[in-house]
């Protein structure tokens, strides 16, 4: 009898951690189709004084970890901002499904050609006159997301608000 309930302890909490991992897979999947039907993100970076800054970015498609690449100059604020905290956010919102997801991590400035190669697009020609000098990556890899989707019926608490969470 004592095996048999143990067996039984076992198998219960066996599915609960299957389900629970279907979940998360469902939810990724959810936050990945999301990013991809948005197209444009805004990236949100902190200045020395605190303060939020927020920028439409035109991001590559997310890699299979959520690790997502972007593109701008040099010498541009957000690189600075970045080289001083690199604690930042980026925000997906598709208004066709009313579905957001927020994910924040961190952000390295990425300057190896064979990068910079690999993730360039055409449309920018105009706004990278010399992909050498005037243009860097940046490579943002998250630590934990935020998904909201009235098409999944994916919502917060009823009383707090507190969204559905990946870890990474």
């Amino acid at each position: 009898m004592k095996f048999l309930y143990i067996f039984l302890l076992v198998v219960f909490f066996s599915n609960c951690d299957t389900a629970t991992n279907q979940v998360k897979t469902d939810l990724k999947e959810i936050a990945n189709e999301i990013m991809i039907d948005a197209k444009n993100c805004a990236l949100i970076t902190v200045d020395s004084l605190g303060v939020a800054t927020v920028r439409a970015m035109d991001p590559f498609l997310p890699e299979n970890n959520f690790t997502v690449f972007m593109a701008t100059n040099p010498k541009s604020l957000k690189v600075q901002q970045i080289k001083n905290n690199n604690k930042v956010t980026l925000y997906y919102f598709d208004s066709k499904s009313i579905s957001y997801v927020t994910l924040q991590g961190i952000a390295t400035i990425v300057n190896e050609q064979d990068k910079k190669e690999k993730y360039w697009k055409k449309e920018w020609q105009n706004f990278y006159k010399n992909r050498t000098t005037n243009y860097v990556l940046i490579k943002f890899v998250p630590n934990k997301a935020n998904i909201i989707s009235e098409k999944y019926n994916i919502l917060g608490d009823s009383i707090t608000w507190k969204t559905p969470q990946i870890i990474f």
